[in-house]
């Protein structure tokens, strides 16, 4: 990627020279990039078209805003004297950090601001490294290098390539995890902690892996696992982070636990994820993975709640092949293809199957389970402890489809279907996506939803629709993200796929679908929520957490610099 280098000492002088004339008229002004910077940060810049224009998009395709610059880190050392020197200011310019601008609401974006690309630490030999001390230029030299105003950072935060993901043993206590760069991509985190040992692996996981790992923790991190293992979010030990102020600290529960609470599921408002420590266990040598069909909404729900009430404690399962691994929910229109991009599972048959079923609502449900085995069983027994597992469920008989694949079949399950979309230019449209969660004692309410407002005037669903419940027990409810107040709770993703020219229809059943909700008490919460009003966010967060949400706000980025396009702080 090009990256613009301008005449910085000649540049520089004239304009602090007008600053300077313009301080003592009292004029205030925005500072000027990338002329304001020190030469080192400068030609980390890029201002071309083609970087503007990437920073400026994402995934949802909604939502478009054009940074001043993007920034391009080779060590986190970059990151920190950036921040350090906009929070400085007296007008400081904003900044957002863009993982894999996997975003569906502009959220990674900032309007005449500076975007952090972090990949730039994965591609780019850096400059510093606190082990071997070698020393930086001009606002290093001026600020300190990478020490903190209190001496927290002990760890190397440099890296290249693998040096990012590191697995290692705790001399204590014995549990291996693994030391992940916020920039690298989880299918890189499995593929490194399964070659490590007799192979390892995170114990949560997204459906879509090709997430980085520090924008998967600013917000949670669901899938299946969830409710047994909890969210991502649950499964860190300890984080380096670079807060709004430019401090780099090493937090956890022991240790800064204030800013290791705001920032896991924060959103982004409180500091930038370089490193996280990951909770990783031994990998399962195979897995089974089954979908049950259902024609009847109370039947689907109650046995998920079955499910996930018999296998959601697994601290006090006997061994760790006892109880599932997996359990989520889909819903689709009877005349669909049960395949979507998110796995091609039931062959041609299968599918000719389940759609000449009889279905009066024209809607039907998948329950779908993995059990993950860790010794090479036979096939007899491996079918024998998924029967048990599955005992007393009442799906439509004769429609239950079982495989068995690897773990990385399955955890990368979705990476077909993208690829077959990229193909036909289909992966980069709008996606106006609706995740919430829903309270388990409102789920009978809500299911009006689905039959009138989601599969109205639908022969096909445009995208996948998740359905599946969660255990709270497994979320902290000291950390940032939010979730219902009840034991038990569903989240629904409708996951949208449109032209660019039919976006808006989607978005309005989003939008009739939560005024549904408002209107009849259901208190459902936004998963990646996107609102524009501070009183939407206060409900939002509900006024207790809100004040400590705001509390956080004022402690770590006080003068609200990061992550202006979650629209939080700055609607």
């Amino acid at each position: 990627m090009t990256k613009t280098k301008l005449p910085i000492l000649s540049s520089f002088f004239i304009v602090y020279i007008i600053s300077r004339l313009m301080s003592i008229l009292g004029i205030k002004q925005r500072p000027s990039l990338p002329n304001l910077l020190c030469p080192y940060l400068s030609s980390k810049l890029s201002l071309d078209k083609p970087s503007l224009a990437m920073a400026s998009t994402d995934f949802g395709n909604l939502v478009h805003k054009i940074p001043a610059a993007v920034f391009h880190p080779s060590s986190v050392q970059d990151i920190v004297s950036l921040l350090k020197y906009t929070y400085s200011h007296p007008l400081p310019f904003k900044i957002a950090a863009r993982g894999r601008g996997h975003s569906c609401r502009g959220q990674a974006m900032v309007e005449c601001g500076v975007v952090i690309n972090m990949p730039s630490l994965s591609s780019t030999k850096p400059k510093l490294n606190i082990n071997n001390g070698i020393d930086c230029d001009y606002y290093c030299k001026n600020n300190g290098g990478l020490n903190d105003n209190n001496g927290n950072v002990n760890v190397n935060v440099n890296g290249n390539g693998n040096d990012r993901i590191r697995v290692s043993q705790d001399p204590t206590l014995g549990f291996y995890y693994a030391d992940v760069g916020g920039e690298q991509l989880w299918i890189d985190v499995l593929h490194a902690t399964l070659g490590h040992g007799g192979g390892f692996a995170p114990v949560s996981w997204t459906d879509y892996l090709y997430l980085s790992v520090g924008g998967t923790l600013s917000n949670a991190g669901i899938s299946g696992q969830s409710f047994r293992y909890g969210p991502q979010i649950s499964n860190v030990y300890e984080l380096d982070v670079v807060t709004g102020k430019g401090e780099l600290f090493t937090c956890s529960k022991k240790k800064n636990s204030e800013l290791f609470d705001a920032v896991l599921g924060g959103l982004g408002q409180f500091g930038i994820i370089t490193r996280a420590r990951i909770k990783l266990e031994a990998a399962p040598k195979r897995v089974k993975w089954v979908r049950m069909l259902y024609d009847d909404f109370a039947t689907f729900t109650r046995d998920q709640e079955h499910l996930i009430s018999l296998h959601g404690n697994y601290q006090e399962l006997i061994n760790i092949n006892d109880g599932l691994n997996y359990v989520e929910g889909t819903i689709i229109m009877q005349q669909a293809d049960p395949n979507n991009w998110r796995s091609s599972f039931f062959t041609s048959n299968d599918q000719a199957r389940i759609t000449s079923l009889d279905v009066p609502s024209g809607i039907l449900y998948f329950l779908e389970v993995a059990k993950f085995y860790y010794d090479h069983y036979d096939d007899a027994y491996m079918d024998k402890e998924l029967e048990k597992e599955l005992k007393g469920l009442n799906y439509i008989p004769e429609y239950i489809f079982t495989k068995e694949v690897s773990l990385v079949e399955f955890l990368n399950r979705v990476r077909k279907g993208e690829l077959e979309l990229h193909s036909k230019g289909l992966w980069e449209v709008p996606h106006p996506w609706l995740n919430i969660f829903i309270p388990k004692s409102q789920i009978q309410e809500f299911y009006h939803v689905i039959p009138n407002i989601i599969a109205k005037d639908n022969t096909d669903l445009a995208g996948p629709v998740l359905f599946y419940p969660l255990n709270r027990n497994k979320w902290d409810d000291k950390m940032s993200a939010v979730t219902p107040d009840e034991d038990v709770f569903y989240t629904l993703g409708l996951l949208h796929s449109s032209g660019f020219d039919d976006w808006e229809k989607l978005e309005r059943k989003n939008e009739e679908i939560l005024k549904y909700c408002d209107k009849n008490g259901i208190k459902i919460k936004q998963y990646l929520p996107h609102y524009t009003t501070k009183e939407d966010w206060v409900t939002h967060f509900g006024s207790k957490k809100w004040s400590i949400f705001q509390q956080r706000k004022t402690l770590f980025d006080p003068k609200m610099i990061l992550s202006p396009g979650q629209n939080i702080f700055n609607n």
